[in-house]
């Protein structure tokens, strides 16, 4: 037996926070009765539907997208833009694991493995993410340190400790390209973090996500994450350590 979140997550139909949204809105049935309730229990043998149509188990796919400036992290988009998903020649139903912004480029994992796509973005997980920054601005070492410690966003939040590597400085041209580490994924952490010191962020790369890298792929292209990959990646959000 299972909980029908659970079954829903495994069968790549959306994240297990989803999937409640979706028990909620009366989309799902079990054994033909409409279920509503969070934490219902599925008997071994009985037919869950979504929308109607059988919920079957589906052959997990994990993806490693470079992906490139003026892309959405989204499955379809209302002014026609290009996707992330439209990137990928997938015969499963694949979405992305977090989001990078429009003009954000680099590492994104797509995948139809909702447990898998929970595990690498619930807020009680911490796979680091480094990024490439660049910023209108010259960063002095108190704000470096402030970056580090942990600084205060609009909404009131405090960010995690952040490991931060200045790379160049351009003093005639006010600019500070720096490396930063997180241990979060806030929504536009980064761009926020520089407005709350008053940069604007004008350069954007996801380079790594936990041991993830996209250096050997042009803007766009994509490959297979490797068994090894996926696994480590697990153990790493579950015990922040590799086994």
């Amino acid at each position: 037996m299972e909980r029908l979140q659970k079954i829903l997550a495994k069968a790549g139909i959306a994240s297990r926070r989803k999937a409640e949204d979706l028990i909620l809105a009366g989309r799902v049935s079990v054994d033909d009765e409409v279920i509503t309730t969070l934490g219902y229990v599925v008997k071994k043998g009985s037919i869950v539907k979504f929308d109607g149509k059988k919920v079957e188990g589906e052959n997990k796919v994990y993806y490693l997208l470079h992906k490139p400036k003026k892309t959405i992290c989204s499955l379809k988009d209302e002014h026609d833009r290009k996707t992330v998903v439209d990137l990928i020649q997938s015969n499963e139903r694949i979405f992305p694991v977090g989001r990078l912004d429009y003009d954000t480029s680099g590492v994104l994992i797509l995948t139809n493995d909702g447990e898998f796509s929970n595990e690498m973005t619930h807020p009680r997980f911490h796979l680091p993410k480094t990024y490439e920054v660049k910023i209108d601005g010259v960063l002095s070492t108190a704000e470096i340190k402030l970056l580090e410690k942990g600084i205060t966003l609009d909404d009131g939040t405090v960010t995690l400790p952040a490991k931060l590597w200045v790379t160049s400085k351009d003093l005639s041209k006010k600019t500070t390209d720096f490396e930063l580490t997180i241990q979060e994924g806030k929504n536009r952490q980064i761009k926020r973090m520089m407005e709350a010191l008053n940069y604007n962020v004008t350069r954007l790369h996801r380079s790594k996500l936990a041991f993830i890298e996209c250096k050997d792929l042009k803007p766009g292209e994509y490959r297979r994450l490797k068994p090894f990959e996926v696994k480590q990646l697990r153990e790493l959000a579950n015990n922040g350590v590799l086994k």
